[in-house]
């Protein structure tokens, strides 16, 4: 698999990761003045049809209707109006988290809806003539020209010629990226735009269902399914509706036995603060939001399932070059053999590398210049010299001037060079080469052929340079318990070599992409997850059988089609960053789950003892948050039910902070945290309400 890395044009270079102003959705936490802009969506949402999707809100909606028939009943109730005003309240509240999510997406949704443009495309004819037709009547498999300055009409692959294209109304970032034919950047969006050259483009998608409709589907939340979690949490919260709601039902028997009768608005109360309102009502927001965060960092996740099976990735897949390595081989270090000075050998390799523009080549002068104190000389600096070119036949480059040739390339190259210049390689030379190459690097060989007739001046050490903090961030992923596995074309010394010194878990040298699968299948067979990062046609089969499927936005088209995520900036260390925010998800879901919980106890205690104490006086000792009266008990929790959603708002859609543990230290942190949280939080909030509304003049 080759670097994905996106290639910026020159002439339009810009500092890397600038964001145009009115280009992307800002990942802020919180807007306080979404919540206004929210508030129609979540009126809307009071649809029964909508509410019965989640059967705790739904139950809460219900007993609002109830409560609000019953104080029309009794206008002159205060208690009757107060439980209504504030069960609506909560009912809104709820679906106010849901609208706030969703409304991040919307907008992004509106900036992407911007690079939709209805445009003229010039379409290839049999006979190679042009025709003009409208965006909106390509087929698949047509062929398009695009030029400087054309929007490009329809996703697909760019099948003759190079270009530099403008992505910011996808990727938001301004500087522009290379597409080109043959290789893994081939692939275009409809929408964008074209900077410089000529190309030709293949149609791969019909109108109407091109990459941005299928963003703007996604981000919207037109396409959010729920994912088997979610489902399952939703089926646990209302099997706990029904078991409390049959407690309930079967406690007014009871209560008139007692003779202490309870009203329907008072069991109504009862019930919504005894069922797990706070996670219900913060369920769905919490998996938006999820979404929302892969998408504020331009990974496009084509479903919920794929953001939380990222959560729980246990083997993780990672592209040598371009990922664990800056991508080009560089030069590290000159070897001379015997008899030769490392300055002497400096200078020959810089001077033999003037006319090699290959990142290697670069970066052999550089050395030189920086660690031996040569300073970089040009081409143009040496009359009368001729200059030979690396090419990939010949593996060497090279000058001859003053009767001194200079050559540097290749071991096999140069060795037979040197001896058909009647020279002989010394027993050093395929020494130091073999050593390097033990070793996981590639050797260069420097050679002459002067005075002294030809020879081997010495080796240059050229090795995959690891990218700094990787082994820092193998270690984390280490301790989350997930495995790392290195994938390379390398031979497996060379492999083995970069794997220890990155500090993955484990290597796949020489990898086709039928071993890239097999891998996949063993890893799963074991019941793990694995996540794996493409952007060729040869990685789709494995983008398609890994759980967490990560394609490349440079790619080709199929391997995004083969993907369930999609990387915008095209960065493959991003990986790491999904998995954190798929764990970050899950660990937000568990603790506002478990401060749910917790967060019921506390009501228990301020509205059982406030309906029994009259016959039970003995029942007043449970009072011990001293409430003033049983109306106030019951009002105070049903207010601080409907407060406490909003107050979570911003922790669900931010997400509770991920740090690296065992899952032990995990659940003890959740049950520290939240579920002492949760049961001290109602004690201290429900006691405070209940002050104020003593205040209130007729309640006090």
């Amino acid at each position: 698999m080759s670097t994905a890395t996106p290639t910026r044009a020159p002439h339009e270079d810009l500092p890397t990761g600038h964001k145009p102003d009115a280009g992307r959705v800002g990942g802020g936490l919180f807007d306080p003045q979404q919540l206004v802009k929210s508030f129609p969506d979540a009126i809307r949402k009071l649809d029964p049809r909508v509410m019965i999707k989640s059967p705790v809100m739904f139950v809460v909606l219900v007993g609002s209707v109830v409560t609000t028939v019953l104080a029309v009943k009794d206008p002159t109730d205060w208690f009757g109006w107060a439980i209504t005003a504030w069960l609506w309240l909560t009912t809104i509240f709820a679906n106010l988290a849901e609208a706030v999510a969703e409304g991040r997406g919307k907008a992004q949704a509106d900036t992407l809806r911007k690079a939709k443009t209805d445009s003229v495309a010039r379409r290839l004819t049999a006979d190679g003539s042009e025709e003009s037709v409208a965006g909106t009547e390509l087929k698949i498999g047509d062929l398009v020209v695009c030029e400087a300055g054309d929007i490009i009409p329809g996703d697909g692959d760019v099948v003759e010629g190079v270009a530099s294209v403008d992505e910011s109304a996808i990727t938001g970032e301004s500087a522009p990226v290379i597409r080109e034919s043959g290789g893994d950047r081939s692939a275009v969006t409809g929408g964008t735009k074209v900077l410089s050259d000529r190309i030709v483009i293949k149609i791969t998608t019909k109108p109407g269902e091109t990459f941005i409709d299928r963003m703007i589907a996604l981000v919207e939340g037109a396409a959010r399914q729920k994912t088997p979690n979610e489902i399952a949490l939703n089926i646990l919260l209302a099997s706990l509706t029904i078991v409390f709601l049959l407690a309930v039902v079967t406690l007014q028997p009871f209560a008139i036995y007692a003779g202490a009768e309870q009203s329907m608005i008072v069991l109504t109360a009862l019930l919504v603060c005894l069922i797990p309102t706070t996670i219900g009502a913060l369920l769905s927001a919490i998996g938006i939001a999820g979404m929302d965060r892969l998408v504020q960092r331009n990974v496009l996740a084509m479903s919920g399932r794929a953001v939380e099976a990222a959560g729980d990735v246990s083997t993780l897949l990672l592209d040598k070059t371009g990922t664990i390595t800056l991508g080009n081989r560089q030069a590290s270090e000159f070897v001379p053999v015997k008899g030769t000075t490392e300055a002497e050998l400096a200078d020959a390799a810089q001077l033999s590398s003037l006319a090699d523009e290959t990142p290697e080549g670069r970066s052999i002068v550089v050395l030189a210049k920086e660690k031996y104190g040569l300073r970089e000389r040009h081409q143009g600096e040496l009359a009368h010299a001729t200059w030979i070119e690396f090419t990939a036949q010949t593996r060497m480059s090279g000058v001859d001037v003053d009767g001194r040739q200079t050559r540097k390339g290749a071991a096999g190259s140069v060795i037979t060079w040197v001896e058909e210049q009647g020279g002989q390689v010394a027993d050093d030379a395929d020494l130091l080469a073999n050593t390097i190459s033990e070793a996981g690097g590639t050797p260069l060989l420097v050679a002459v052929n002067d005075e002294k007739g030809a020879r081997v001046l010495g080796v240059i050490h050229l090795k995959d340079v690891v990218k700094e903090g990787m082994r820092e961030r193998f270690d984390e992923l280490r301790r989350m318990g997930i495995k790392t596995v290195m994938i390379t074309g390398d031979n497996p010394l060379t492999a083995k070599a970069i794997a220890e010194e990155a500090g993955v878990d484990d290597f796949l040298a020489e990898a086709t992409p039928e071993d890239k699968m097999a891998l996949i299948k063993r890893e799963q067979a074991g019941g793990k997850l694995v996540a794996m990062t493409g952007d060729g046609t040869n990685d789709a089969p494995a983008l398609a059988q890994a759980d967490v499927g990560v394609a490349m936005n440079t790619g080709t088209s199929a391997a995004k089609e083969a993907g369930n995520m999609v990387d915008l900036d095209s960065n493959p260390t991003k990986l790491i960053e999904i998995v954190e925010i798929g764990k970050q998800l899950l660990i937000t879901r568990g603790a506002l789950t478990t401060f749910s919980i917790a967060n019921d106890v506390a009501k228990y205690f301020a509205i059982i003892p406030a309906m029994f104490a009259v016959v039970y006086p003995g029942l007043d000792k449970l009072n011990i948050m001293g409430l003033h009266s049983p109306q106030s008990a019951i009002l105070s929790a049903v207010i601080f039910n409907a407060l406490i959603i909003i107050a979570l708002v911003p922790l669900a859609l931010k997400g509770v902070q991920y740090k690296p543990t065992s899952a032990d230290k995990m659940l003890r942190r959740n049950l520290g945290l939240y579920g002492v949280g949760g049961l001290i939080a109602p004690f201290i909030g429900i006691k405070i309400i209940d002050l104020l509304i003593t205040l209130i003049p007729g309640i006090g």
